[in-house]
């Protein structure tokens, strides 16, 4: 069975409190993007797990993948015959896209669907959160107001339909925890459901932010001046995704730009 993960981006986001356990609490609109990768599960092997990896290289071994580590969730649940995992890496990492914890999201599912486990979506988001903040989200795949550590989810009703998401990935991988070393906690005077569900789009530049551009951007200018590009070319909203280094642009007409051979990029 064949599945693709697909990525996420962050409108606005804004990190409100340092938690007594070392993590943040945040407050952010989780939006779904089809920019993917390809996941295949095949039953069989010698191994209880076996993950083959091509495309863009992942750095280190299968154990330490996080789709092996949902594996070691479903393990418990269940006896699991053996498994042949093949990953195809078409999403950067390290660009706040979410990309690995959607592999691992979509590895639950497909194995949920494929070898009959039967477990719910409650029980399948009660697993992905233990692999990750935004690994839960993945599950369900649609646009949530998120807040907590990132895995406590509300509806929100938004629509991008009829516009043009444009995501750029400036070659640079960005550390989430350092980026956070960066940041100062506070209460935004309006959250960003509020602003999102409220406010047209046309005021989200003046009304929406990502407390990590102001580190980022200090640390990587050019991926300031990505962002300042996608408003040169017309975007409506433009914003850093997560912690970066991923920025992103919302079209009204689909965007014709150019980038460097280091970059990657992705518009749907």
């Amino acid at each position: 069975m064949i599945g693709f993960p697909a990525c996420k981006i962050n409108l606005g986001l804004n990190i409100t409190q340092k938690r007594p356990d070392g993590f943040h609490n945040i407050e952010t609109v989780f939006y779904p993007v089809n920019w993917s990768d390809a996941l295949e599960i095949i039953e069989g092997g010698n191994q209880p797990f076996e993950l083959f990896i091509s495309g863009l290289k992942v750095e280190g071994n299968s154990e330490e993948n996080i789709i092996f580590k949902a594996f070691k969730l479903l393990e418990e649940v269940q006896k699991l015959p053996p498994l042949k995992v093949y990953l195809h890496k078409v999403l950067p990492m390290g660009a706040g896209l979410g990309g690995g914890s959607s592999d691992a999201a979509f590895f639950l599912k497909l194995a949920n669907k494929q070898l009959k486990l039967n477990l719910s979506t409650e029980k399948l988001t009660e697993m992905a959160k233990k692999l990750g903040s935004d690994c839960a989200f993945f599950i369900e795949n649609t646009p949530v107001f998120a807040k907590g550590k990132g895995d406590e989810f509300e509806s929100i009703s938004i629509d991008l339909n009829g516009y043009y998401i444009l995501v750029v990935y400036p070659g640079v991988h960005s550390n989430t925890k350092e980026a956070y070393e960066g940041c100062v906690p506070s209460q935004p005077s309006r959250s960003v459901k509020e602003i999102v569900s409220k406010e047209p789009i046309e005021n989200w530049k003046t009304l929406l932010a990502n407390d990590f551009e102001k580190s980022i951007f200090k640390k990587y200018p050019e991926i300031e001046r990505l962002k300042n590009d996608l408003y040169k070319n017309g975007a409506v909203y433009a914003s850093l995704s997560g912690s970066g280094s991923a920025v992103f642009g919302i079209f009204k007409t689909k965007p014709e730009m150019k980038f460097p051979n280091n970059y990657l990029s992705f518009c749907s």
